[in-house]
């Protein structure tokens, strides 16, 4: 049985320390398959998650539309 797992952040008031949160979080996951992310990225925060997204391996769906950066 496959389990989709999705976290929707579009429209919520977070930033780059957010980012940079949930970015270490998804350098261990194992469960969340899609992240949807409409907020603004800054440097620091587009750097964060692209160094997770090295090693994570479970998620396949991450959407960044919205991104007003």
């Amino acid at each position: 049985t496959f389990e989709y797992f999705q976290l929707d952040l579009h429209r919520c008031n977070i930033g780059d320390a957010e980012i940079t949160s949930l970015s270490e979080s998804l350098k261990s996951n194992t469960t969340l398959t899609a992240l949807y992310l409409g907020v603004t990225i800054g440097e620091t925060g587009a750097t964060s998650l692209s160094e997770s997204l090295k090693s994570n391996t479970t998620l396949t769906d991450l959407n960044l539309s919205g991104n007003g950066c």
